[in-house]
């Protein structure tokens, strides 16, 4: 245990750095279980690719799906202090299997060209994004409230956009998705290596579930983002 969750004040705000090797620890739980839940994902979406069956499925409830995908990030993000680092793990599972079903089906529309050029372009923002937001001296505290309100903005742009079907806003919605996950990458990085999780959750396995949560949605959406800029639909 690192401190009580009602007590919470960020490492990051009072000026207060953890040991390099702390540091590395906070890092490495977070990573080790964001490529679990990516590997699970992916799994999930080659199957359903790979049936028609699972894809109508998938098709048919996609409206449940998202919903209870929402219901899952909002239940781990605001219940971590009160479940089991365990469960929230747990939940977390469920979430990456979900997103497998909802990729899966998007992914059946693209041809696998743009889908592994998505993938990599996505693969080398997140990493180079990590990788500012591990090493920069810089603190990205300020832009946590940006960024939020960054992604409301978006949601509410494709939601128009549905209606509007421009073409010229749905580029600059990829534009700005893409720039808005990857400062989130490394605003997320800086956090779970300062220590903030494990002091607002009070426990070094919580944060590393939260932080792999965090994580996992910045790399997803990147993906999602690079393959609506790029994405050639199947011929």
């Amino acid at each position: 245990m690192i401190q009580n969750p009602n007590s919470y004040s960020a490492p990051s705000q009072l000026g207060v750095r953890p040991a390099a090797q702390l540091s590395t620890a906070f890092l490495s739980q977070a990573f080790a279980w964001m490529f679990v839940g990516l590997l699970l994902t992916a799994g999930i979406s080659y199957v359903v690719q790979g049936s028609e069956a699972l894809r109508q499925v998938a098709a048919d409830w996609i409206l449940p799906i998202i919903l209870l995908q929402l219901g899952l990030v909002i239940g781990i993000s605001a219940g971590i202090g009160r479940i089991s680092a365990t469960t929230a793990l747990g939940l977390f599972f469920v979430y990456a299997a979900s997103v497998g079903l909802t990729v899966g089906l998007i992914v059946s529309f693209y041809n696998g060209a743009s889908v592994a050029q998505a993938f990599l372009s996505a693969s080398a923002m997140f990493g180079a994004a990590a990788i500012y937001g591990a090493t920069t001296r810089r603190s990205l505290a300020s832009l946590g409230g940006i960024l939020f309100m960054g992604v409301i903005g978006l949601v509410v742009a494709m939601v128009v956009n549905i209606f509007l079907g421009s073409g010229v806003i749905d580029f600059i919605i990829s534009i700005a998705g893409i720039a808005i996950f990857t400062a989130l990458t490394a605003y997320h990085v800086q956090r779970i290596q300062s220590g903030d999780l494990a002091a607002m959750t009070g426990s070094m396995e919580k944060a590393a579930v939260l932080g792999a949560l965090s994580l996992y949605l910045s790399f997803i959406n990147l993906f999602l983002f690079f393959l609506r800029l790029f994405g050639g639909s199947r011929s």
